[in-house]
């Protein structure tokens, strides 16, 4: 591979002292801690109108610079909370300026954050528009449910909860090398044509 993978972070939520924010945080600390370039775009914190086809992304606010830094990816880690056993409207607004040109060939991995309720529904709806894009989502995924009782002060304290997200980003991280690696050495199938 010619450089570090760049993994992207998505926080899919407007909340101050978002849990999905610093869960996210968390996720591409790790990325960094082996051996990735992070960036983080945290949704709560751009200019994004709601998503119209009919206007163009450069008159979207931020649009136009955020789909870059998700097209600039080698994998992205997005993160919602759950907002009526779904993902948040701010994550779907932002799901909808994105298409193949953002996430074809991109590994991802997926994170939901509850206070209560589920984190499966969330998961399996983030991971179907995933894959709607052509994303590669990994199989490990991390929900985390009663999130007020795994952070304190910004920082994420259930070693449990680190140790899954480490599997995920591991995950991420280990499909991420090998997308790269195949594209670096690309493999020639013959076809009975060649023969």
């Amino acid at each position: 591979m010619t450089g570090p993978p760049l993994v992207v972070g998505i926080s899919g939520s407007r909340r101050a002292g978002s849990y999905t924010r610093q869960a996210i945080e968390h996720a591409l600390a790790v990325a960094e801690r082996a051996g990735a370039e992070t960036d983080h775009v945290d949704l709560g914190d751009v200019d994004l109108p709601l998503y119209h086809p009919d206007r163009s992304v450069e008159d979207s606010g931020d649009a136009a610079d955020l789909l870059a830094r998700v097209r600039r990816a080698d994998a992205v880690i997005v993160g919602s909370p759950n907002y009526h056993g779904s993902y948040s409207s701010t994550f779907r607004n932002f799901h909808d300026y994105c298409g193949f040109d953002e996430y074809e060939d991109t590994v991802v991995g997926l994170l939901v954050v509850a206070g209560g309720g589920t984190i499966a529904s969330p998961l399996d709806h983030m991971r179907v528009t995933m894959r709607g894009v052509h994303a590669e989502v990994v199989p490990d995924q991390v929900g985390i449910l009663n999130a007020s009782s795994k952070f304190e002060d910004g920082v994420l304290v259930d070693e449990a909860i680190a140790d899954r997200i480490e599997r995920m980003v591991e995950g991420v991280l280990a499909a991420t090398r090998r997308r790269l690696l195949a594209a670096e050495h690309p493999v020639e199938v013959e076809t009975e044509a060649d023969d």
